[in-house]
């Protein structure tokens, strides 16, 4: 049954038009696959111009509950993308345009080093072409030992952190058994734990880093392994601290029921988090797998990351790898290694690293100027409390800005609804996007 959108419809904005249109949707009213009237319909029976039915559409699209086909019409979104799970779908949202896209994740592609010379010394190389060589060639591992944050006894090089956790997890966890993860966490660590029956205990986070006393608590259920985010956690934007990191190292050597639990750092944003390098290793090295990623500072279609730890643990994914993909393409790690001793390369990660600090700092000045406590977080990301997220994206897509929604981040449901924004594509109108955060945000 069509409804009577003029009967349905108070708010006659772009903005008031997608949210009715949208509480339609998520009300089951409007079903996956029904087509929306033209924006000429619309428009004449709300008495309003074209031009802001079309508004209100854009907004939908951009947060992914409508779907134009051109001249066919406009559609209620019908299906997910097949190939992501569905938090990942969530996660995504609706890949199309938006005035200013904070929803990625991602880093800015015009802080990202220049890759002709790495690539004019892979074209040199005829070393880069044998089957026979190490997984990981000579002068690269030198740089990642020097460059590790412990004494390490063995590193190798695997295709993005994912890739490393992945398999990590697989060498380390069976099914049944029970980890702790951050929470909020990366939506993608709770479907790898899914994939392989695992059951995540989820622990909360505080402005240091893991809850010391939830730990303990989480501990006494005797899991297998660990997952930290030491540096600009994803998605709040938390570093966790020196002192908190020895905390939890002491806490982790002195329980009895964990006293064989793996942990499994994921510092993905190593090359431009401004915050002290940390890891557990430092206090615990035969219980740590390090993970460091070099996608958010050289570049994400690099897919290469390091991952050190135990020798005995390495050993069984190199050799679980060899069956597989075999090594990491020795191209892309002389490309990395080129860029990760190129001077002009270091200093372009250099001022990427000063430049997402300073992007960070002025938007939390901007959101205490609209009187909300915001905290300066690291990275590339930072977690924004709202009072209902769907309300929230619909509402900030209607301003032309895209976030994305907290739901997939968090372990647990809960009551509390939070965004994630991508603070580090933020170039400027620090202001602007905080005034429309504020007008979504919890001030709870």
């Amino acid at each position: 049954m069509i409804p009577a959108y003029g009967e349905l419809i108070d708010d006659r904005s772009p903005r008031g038009i997608a949210e009715a249109i949208s509480r339609l949707i998520t009300s089951g009213v409007l079903a996956p696959g029904d087509r929306l009237p033209t924006v000429r319909q619309l428009g004449a029976e709300l008495g309003v111009s074209p031009a802001t039915v079309s508004q209100a559409w854009q907004a939908m699209a951009s947060v992914g509950l409508i779907v134009s086909r051109g001249r066919s019409g406009s559609f209620v979104r019908a299906s997910a993308v097949p190939w992501l799970t569905p938090r990942m779908q969530t996660m995504a949202g609706h890949i199309g345009e938006s005035r200013l896209d904070l929803s990625r994740g991602a880093p800015d592609p015009l802080l990202l080093p220049d890759l002709t010379a790495a690539l004019s010394r892979v074209s040199q190389s005829a070393d880069t072409f044998s089957y026979q060589e190490l997984p990981v060639i000579p002068p690269l591992l030198e740089h990642l030992r020097a460059a590790w944050p412990y004494e390490v006894e063995s590193i190798t090089v695997v295709d993005g952190a994912l890739d490393a956790l992945s398999r990590s997890l697989e060498q380390v966890i069976r099914f049944g058994d029970r980890v702790i993860v951050e929470d909020p966490s990366f939506p993608p660590f709770f479907d790898l734990l899914d994939q392989l029956g695992a059951v995540r205990i989820p622990v909360p986070l505080d402005p240091d880093g893991l809850d010391p006393a939830a730990l303990r608590r989480a501990l006494a259920l005797g899991p297998t392994a660990l997952i930290l985010q030491p540096r600009a956690q994803n998605p709040t934007g938390i570093s966790m601290t020196v002192e908190r990191a020895e905390e939890l190292a002491r806490i982790l050597r002195s329980s009895r029921q964990a006293s064989d639990l793996i942990v499994i750092e994921d510092d993905h944003s190593a090359g431009i988090s401004a915050s002290t390098e940390i890891s557990l290793g430092r206090w615990l090295p035969e219980r740590v797998l390090h993970i460091r990623s070099y996608s958010k500072s050289h570049g994400p279609d690099l897919r290469i990351a390091a991952l050190g730890g135990p020798e005995r643990v390495l050993n069984q994914i190199v050799a679980r790898r060899m069956l597989g993909p075999g090594w990491t393409s020795r191209m892309v790690q002389t490309i990395l290694y080129e860029l990760l001793t190129s001077s002009d390369a270091v200093s372009t990660v250099a001022a990427a690293r000063s430049i997402y600090h300073s992007r960070q700092r002025q938007f939390a000045e901007a959101r205490r100027a609209t009187g909300f406590a915001a905290p300066q977080t690291d990275g590339l990301n930072t977690w924004i409390e709202v009072t209902d997220e769907r309300h929230a994206l619909v509402q900030l897509a209607a301003s032309g800005i895209r976030v994305t929604g907290g739901s997939p981040y968090l372990s647990t449901p809960e009551d509390r609804q939070f965004v994630r924004v991508t603070v580090g594509m933020l170039r400027d109108d620090f202001d602007g996007v905080s005034g429309a955060l504020a007008a979504v945000a919890s001030r709870r």
